[in-house]
């Protein structure tokens, strides 16, 4: 055989040999042959664009407490007005809290997906290499050890490939084989930045929660130092007192209003009959009684006060318990109560949950003993995180301690 035709006898050889080894390997590889395409590039390289979109989206959408102060000035001489706007830029930085915090789970989950993809490509990528080894072996076994030596010399498998003299006459005999193993090079690199962007943005995510919550933190301190210093001024205690006064009118007439509502069957509901039953602790957990049901001597205005609730002091966030079955006649905002839930439990028969930080109920809804409502927080005219739970029965104030089991 002359010198031309054992080279072409030898670079068939290694075609066939690189092609049938590749061809077994696609076929036990846990990836499909057709998993990583041009298509699954593409696709890869819009989900990266699009999570550097959102990186930088995510490191502007944060808030600006010195704005948000600075807006809050011109309130100040109406304290009404002042907590309104302020507990309205608390509500706007919990729903950024939240929002990040559905964004970490999803992250969580992205992740887990990507590097799934990123270990059948890896799996894909390594069992080409062995099947080159074996192709190797078998040219080596055919009288050419050098290709051995250049395979061993080279820094990795492209590098071989790119050095070989006939690797472009490898291509020609099998280009399918090649473009493939090209494509999963390049869409093992690409889960490897996918994966990088999503740890960071998930690192971001985590930054910008703490981030929030200590803005959260700033407003609500901003917001009872203001209503101290408010209430301790001596020259505004006449004043106080009126406006104590009316705040538990407007509440009872707010709350009077709801309950005529329900009799007028607006809501629907006036079938509903409350069985008897001992109401649940309305608190997953809580610090102590801040203050209690009954009359008090309020501590800075020096007056005799009807507290028409028991005052819960516990963190914020705590989970806020429906204290009985019932339907939802209310689920809102006022500048007293902040944001309230009232539930209706049949027979002339509510309990109202104030000051939470955020809803988790809306108006119509049906509730049921122990389920979660409400966060505990420290909205409207408050001054630090508590649940104010009030029990009306036939439109007068009862004695939260007379429905609770205290078990």
């Amino acid at each position: 055989m002359n010198k031309y035709k054992k080279g072409k006898h030898f670079i068939l050889m290694l075609a066939l040999a690189f092609a049938v080894s590749l061809g077994a390997m696609s076929a036990s590889a846990p990836l499909d042959v057709h998993a990583v395409t041009n298509d699954s590039i593409k696709q890869k390289e819009n989900e990266i664009a699009q999570k550097k979109k959102e990186k930088e989206q995510m490191q502007s959408g944060l808030s600006d407490v010195k704005k948000i102060k600075q807006g809050l000035e011109k309130e100040k001489k109406n304290l009404q007005n002042y907590v309104k706007q302020l507990d309205a830029n608390l509500t706007q930085i919990e729903g950024k809290i939240q929002s990040l915090q559905l964004q970490i789970t999803q992250k969580e989950e992205e992740i887990r997906v990507t590097e799934a993809q990123l270990q059948e490509a890896l799996q894909k990528e390594n069992d080409q290499k062995k099947s080159v080894i074996t192709c190797i072996k078998l040219i080596n076994e055919s009288g050419r050890p050098d290709v051995l030596h250049l395979f061993l010399k080279s820094r990795n498998f492209g590098d071989f490939l790119n050095n070989a003299d006939y690797a472009e006459k490898v291509v020609e005999y099998d280009h399918r084989m090649w473009q493939e193993y090209k494509t999963t090079r390049e869409y093992v690199e690409l889960c490897k930045q996918d994966l990088e962007l999503q740890k960071e943005l998930l690192d971001t995510a985590k930054k910008n929660v703490e981030i929030e919550q200590k803005n959260v933190e700033e407003l609500i301190d901003e917001k009872a130092k203001e209503i101290n210093k408010y209430e301790l001024d001596i020259k505004n205690k006449d004043k106080l007192i009126r406006e104590y006064e009316e705040e538990i009118k407007a509440q009872t007439a707010e709350i009077e209003a709801l309950e005529k509502a329900v009799l007028k069957e607006i809501l629907g509901v006036s079938e509903l009959v409350y069985d008897g039953g001992k109401f649940v602790f309305p608190l997953k957990s809580y610090t102590r009684i801040s203050s209690d049901y009954g009359n008090r001597i309020h501590p800075i205005l020096n007056v005799n006060q009807f507290h028409n609730g028991v005052d819960f002091a516990a963190p914020k966030g705590t989970p806020i318990y429906a204290a009985y079955n019932g339907i939802v006649v209310a689920a809102t905002y006022s500048s007293t109560m902040g944001n309230y839930v009232m539930i209706n439990h049949g027979s002339e028969l509510y309990t109202i949950y104030m000051h939470a930080s955020a809803l988790y109920v809306k108006t119509g809804d049906v509730v049921v003993k122990g389920e979660t409502i409400a966060g505990v927080g420290t909205t409207g005219r408050s001054t630090g995180n508590h649940l104010h739970f009030t029990v009306r029965l036939n439109g007068n104030y009862k004695s939260p301690w007379d429905y609770i089991d205290k078990k």
